[in-house]
């Protein structure tokens, strides 16, 4: 029997990223977006931590839908800013959600800071929430640094300008397998699918 899990995103790469781990872990659940849900409010991300974030998201559209929900919230944290735009990311240059005004914005603030200097890392938490209370929240992180121009066409937000320890080219640079085998979330979610699989077992 297939169970239906909602993903809280409206954001299709971030869903079909999730659908691929997923699958590839062999848990059989389909896995829908939150748009199947169109009057489902818009859940205010008020926590100051990229976990508290993502279950903050996941209860709310487990309590709104009555499905077992999976959220994340990710971003880049930069050393150099202090960790900045960590949980702001999505939203880093004001409209949520413009990868190209985030990216140009970062590229901007760090354009004067040594290229060794620029080491980052993605964090994503990754929050699964139940009907009867069951939560639990699992991190992943991806260490590396940013270049000072955009390569590649793969992935999204801030992808094309992000090289990982190990390796000399981005992660918009990266097949999707490649990158889901050492990216942040593909950790994060890797973590949670035994957490999901015992959950709903």
């Amino acid at each position: 029997m297939t169970t239906k899990v909602v993903m809280a995103s409206r954001n299709e790469h971030k869903i079909d990223e999730m659908r691929r781990i997923l699958d590839a872990a062999g848990l059989n659940l389909e896995l829908v977006g939150i748009k199947e849900f169109p009057d489902l409010p818009d859940v205010d991300e008020t926590g100051s931590t990229f976990a508290a974030n993502a279950l903050l998201k996941a209860r709310e559209i487990c309590a709104f839908t009555g499905l077992p929900a999976i959220a994340d919230d990710s971003g880049l944290c930069v050393d150099a800013l202090n960790g900045m735009p960590g949980i702001f990311s999505a939203r880093w240059a004001g409209s949520h959600g413009d990868d190209r005004a985030n990216l140009d914005l970062l590229l901007a603030q760090i354009r004067h800071i040594d290229p060794e200097r620029r080491t980052a890392a993605f964090h994503c938490a990754a929050a699964i929430a139940l009907p009867n209370g069951d939560e639990q929240v699992v991190e992943g992180i991806m260490t590396g640094r940013v270049i000072d121009a955009p390569r590649g066409a793969n992935g999204f937000g801030y992808d094309p300008i992000f090289i990982a320890d190990g390796y000399q080219i981005t992660t918009a640079q990266m097949d999707s397998a490649d990158k889901d085998a050492i990216s942040h979330r593909g950790r994060a979610i890797a973590a949670l699918v035994p957490v999901v699989s015992q959950l709903l077992s």
